[in-house]
């Protein structure tokens, strides 16, 4: 499983260094993290979309006929379409979201940011964001670029991980050490 984490991570890299680069080289950094982060608010919100993009079974041909619907629907920028038409051309889609995180990464440094990632139980609305936001630029004295995931098993709280630092307060955790204490007191 970590030899795939890792092959993933490879292939996102990869691929968000070279839209970045081209990005840049356009300068459309804006628009493309707009339209990047449209994409992966859809793919949070639609199980029918994760599905075409992360199975296999799917062929390239109905896969770039899908995606280049959702695209079009969502109005996304002709950079960001035919960089995901290459992606799916190469079948590399499953890895979408890491190259979108990757972008936003790069893009992070390039503005002299510290990026954040914040994992929430359900999506963070725009006033949670900026009061986030907020705290972890005055905490980190820099600004501060926020990377979201929403992730239902942490059942509710925030995991923030900024660099090697890691900020857990979700109830998982608190219910796991909870359990644990418990089971010292036996």
């Amino acid at each position: 499983m970590a030899a795939e984490t890792t092959l993933v991570s490879d292939i996102a890299a990869r691929y968000a260094t070279a839209l970045f680069e081209l990005a840049r080289e356009q300068d459309a950094l804006d628009a493309v993290e707009r339209d990047l982060a449209t994409i992966r608010a859809a793919l949070a919100e639609s199980d029918d979309l994760r599905n075409v993009v992360r199975n296999p079974i799917f062929g390239r041909a109905t896969q770039s006929a899908a995606m280049a619907a959702v695209l079009e629907k969502m109005g996304v920028g002709a950079l960001v379409a035919n960089f995901i038409g290459v992606v799916t051309t190469n079948r590399r889609l499953f890895a979408l979201d890491g190259m979108a995180l990757g972008f936003q990464r790069q893009l992070a440094l390039h503005r002299g940011e510290v990026a954040a990632e914040v994992t929430s139980a359900h999506a963070l609305s725009p006033a949670q964001r900026d009061g986030i936001a907020t705290e972890l630029k005055a905490a980190m004295r820099t600004d501060v670029s926020l990377e979201e995931r929403v992730d239902p098993d942490i059942l509710g709280g925030l995991v923030v991980r900024i660099g090697s630092r890691m900020i857990d307060t979700s109830l998982a955790t608190k219910l796991r050490n909870l359990r644990f204490a418990m089971k010292g007191a036996e």
